[in-house]
């Protein structure tokens, strides 16, 4: 299967282009190690930063962090504080709430944000049917009690659900999460915690940045539906539908994702 690197390696940025340092966050019990297969020709031009989130990979946790009210602004403070001054924030499904987050917190800092399968709010409500059910995240949050390890590979049949080239997606985010420390159980349930009561629809017209959304129509943690409703929120938001992907595009699908990416950077020029 191809990769991102290889449907894009050969991407450069205009001459007009400055360079600009890349906030790389990632996934739901996921860690930096996903970021390798980011195109080498994007990264030629940008200086990576791969936080991790908190109780993720090498990055440290709190256990002071409690759910509820302002926790996602702690979070996303923390990725704040290991962030360059200005940068592109590139994030994926938790990591991209945390980004958009991040974003609202300090606009400034953020120069563009690309969300990749992340939505405002990921748990279904009658005003916002195009999400997952909240049954669907108390089931893992109940298998983090009894057995993290084979929660979080469940999560990550999951997320390839319905893909084209599942099975290989599946292999390469098993290989993946093996590469860095196991998350830390308590901040997995925070996540999920972050995941089911979060929502930013409100705060989202007030967007300032540029913002590019990446949807996979076989998604079924972040249905491609939301790119209708992100876009009537604000309306400078750019969407887009890739076909035949599901929540992890960015392995399923590179060249898609690539040309999507290739030409949002290259309109901030």
């Amino acid at each position: 299967m191809t990769t991102l690197a290889d449907a894009i390696g050969a991407f450069a940025a205009p001459d007009n282009t400055t360079d600009d340092a890349l906030v790389l966050l990632h996934g739901w019990g996921m860690n930096a190690a996903v970021w390798d297969a980011l195109p080498a020709g994007l990264t030629a031009h940008r200086v990576q930063h791969r936080i991790e989130l908190p109780g993720h990979g090498e990055s440290p946790f709190d256990p002071a962090w409690a759910a509820g009210y302002g926790c996602l602004w702690r979070w996303a403070d923390a990725c704040l504080a290991a962030a360059p001054p200005r940068a592109v924030w590139l994030g994926w499904s938790l990591g991209g709430l945390v980004a958009l987050a991040a974003a609202l917190r300090a606009p400034k800092r953020v120069r563009a944000l690309i969300l990749m399968t992340t939505s405002p709010r990921f748990i279904r409500a009658a005003d916002w049917t195009p999400a997952m059910p909240a049954t669907t995240l108390a089931q893992f949050h109940e298998g983090l009690l009894a057995d993290p390890a084979a929660t979080l590979s469940r999560f990550l049949v999951t997320q390839v659900r319905g893909s084209d080239h599942a099975r290989e997606v599946l292999r390469t985010l098993r290989h993946e999460l093996t590469q860095r420390p196991a998350p830390h159980p308590e901040a997995l349930a925070l996540g999920l915690e972050l995941l089911r009561d979060e929502d930013l629809r409100g705060p989202l017209p007030d967007l300032r940045c540029p913002s590019l959304w990446l949807f996979g129509d076989h998604d079924t943690l972040v249905p491609s539906g939301v790119a209708e409703r992100v876009a009537l929120l604000n309306d400078k938001a750019q969407t887009q539908v890739i076909r035949g992907a599901a929540h992890a595009p960015l392995l399923s699908h590179p060249r898609e994702t690539a040309d999507a990416i290739q030409s949002f950077l290259a309109g901030l020029a």
